[in-house]
């Protein structure tokens, strides 16, 4: 075999140096996505590693608040017996009470017609006893009558006794 032309050498050589520049290039570019790759790798990993920690913190944060919110609940149901309790002694007060305060509007209503008769004794009090009589000279209304106290259960006394008026109270 003979040898090749000095013309297709120089072109195989040219052809060569090409694909030897294109491997290289393919190389370079090869390496430039590898540390591309490398690079978010490592970026994805540090940010996984955020994302848990602050998945930690938040689910610590999350058990902090649950067991505050379980203690403002005990609170709140002891609060809420307590006040259930002092509103059932309330109303056993109010009922122990009621009576008493019938009694008492009872009262109030009577007194208007209580505090007229309390003046008139008040008057009569002040206008004194009857002078005492004399039984030779009747007092007009009657043979022998007399102002008497009298509650029916008197009359079998031989005399009567004059009428005294006083207040108690």
């Amino acid at each position: 075999m003979s040898a090749p032309p000095p013309l297709q050498i120089r072109e195989a050589n040219a052809h060569l140096a090409a694909v030897h520049r294109r491997a290289a290039e393919l190389e370079a570019r090869l390496d430039a996505a590898e540390r591309t790759v490398r690079t978010q790798a490592e970026r994805l990993a540090r940010h996984d590693q955020q994302l848990r920690a602050a998945l930690d913190e938040l689910g610590r944060a999350k058990d902090r608040e649950i067991a505050a919110l379980q203690e403002q609940l005990l609170t709140s149901e002891a609060t809420v017996q307590s006040l259930q309790a002092a509103v059932c002694q309330r109303d056993k007060l109010i009922r122990q009470l009621q009576p008493r305060a019938e009694l008492l509007q009872d009262i109030c209503r009577r007194r208007p017609p209580l505090a007229g008769l309390m003046a008139t004794l008040a008057e009569a009090e002040r206008l004194g006893p009857l002078p005492a009589s004399d039984p030779s000279h009747p007092l007009p209304g009657g043979p022998s009558s007399h102002l008497a106290n009298s509650t029916g259960e008197e009359e079998d006394r031989d005399h009567l006794q004059p009428a005294v008026f006083g207040t108690t109270v």
